[in-house]
């Protein structure tokens, strides 16, 4: 079974995570995209029955870094990148309440 991203959704997407995308590059992704779908497909058809489910394959116990915070960049410069900010702090729209 075929799934095809159009050009539509890919353009959505590029706008709900910011990114300004040309009609060439949409077309681009559109296709791309549509194809990792088809291999995830593909693996659906994979006969899985008798296959026992596997929780954990690793002897690792713990592989992840100490958490240490530093500073990654200033107010300024991350608010540069907010698409609405107000007094030294993001905008966002209201969530909560009657306005």
């Amino acid at each position: 079974m075929t799934q095809t991203i159009d050009t539509k959704t890919v353009k959505n997407v590029a706008h709900l995570v910011r990114l300004g995308i040309s009609e060439e590059e949409a077309q681009k992704f559109s296709g791309q995209f549509s194809t990792i779908i088809d291999y995830f497909d593909m693996l659906n058809e994979a006969d899985t029955e008798n296959v026992p489910p596997a929780s954990d394959i690793t002897t690792n116990t713990n592989v992840l870094r100490e958490d240490v915070a530093k500073v990654s960049m200033s107010r300024e410069e991350f608010l540069k990148n907010a698409p609405r900010s107000e007094r030294g702090y993001l905008k966002v729209p209201t969530v909560l309440g009657d306005e």
